[in-house]
């Protein structure tokens, strides 16, 4: 038996997927952290990785080192990522259904493109995450390495909080 690869929709990127795992990290990890929302500005490579946040107030240097530590540690237990394939309207029930303390609780149709396909792909990293998202990712996050911190900008009339690392 053939099976074919499902294609769901276009897809103008070759993400690097260390890089792009850890990126699905750090969104959920801000969001625990600070309670905002996953990054709608993010520029993910293999060399340098990229991305914001908008935030209360600016994090300090203890909070900084402390989403150095955190990432790290998720990296280290090995979280599994799998792949789910549900509907549009399966989804809107899993987003209701969902207990408030759960990642499937974050989940928002929202920033799906208006003319992507009824069928979405959910990226789940063990229990900590869950993104629709069609990137490449590694199978499990101890195949990430290690998240280094490079430097952070406060932009404070914007309430931006960028975020620069890499994967080693």
């Amino acid at each position: 038996m053939i099976q074919e690869e499902l294609l769901l929709n276009d897809h103008n990127k070759e993400e690097f997927p260390p890089a792009h795992t850890a990126e699905h990290l750090l969104n959920q990890l801000m969001m625990r952290m600070f309670g905002c929302e996953r990054s709608r500005n993010a520029h993910v490579e293999r060399k340098k990785s990229k991305i914001s946040y908008i935030l209360d107030r600016k994090p300090d240097r203890k909070e900084e080192k402390e989403i150095e530590e955190r990432m790290n540690e998720l990296i280290r237990v090995d979280l599994p990522v799998t792949f789910e394939y549900v509907t549009r309207v399966e989804l809107e029930g899993m987003i209701m259904d969902a207990d408030p303390d759960s990642p499937d609780s974050k989940l928002s149709l929202d920033r799906l493109p208006a003319d992507s396909s009824d069928t979405i792909r959910l990226v789940r990293i063990g229990d900590f995450d869950v993104c629709p998202c069609i990137g490449k990712h590694v199978r499990s996050t101890s195949q990430i390495g290690r998240f280094e911190l490079l430097g952070t900008n406060w932009d404070n009339d914007k309430r931006s909080f960028r975020v620069r690392y890499k994967i080693v």
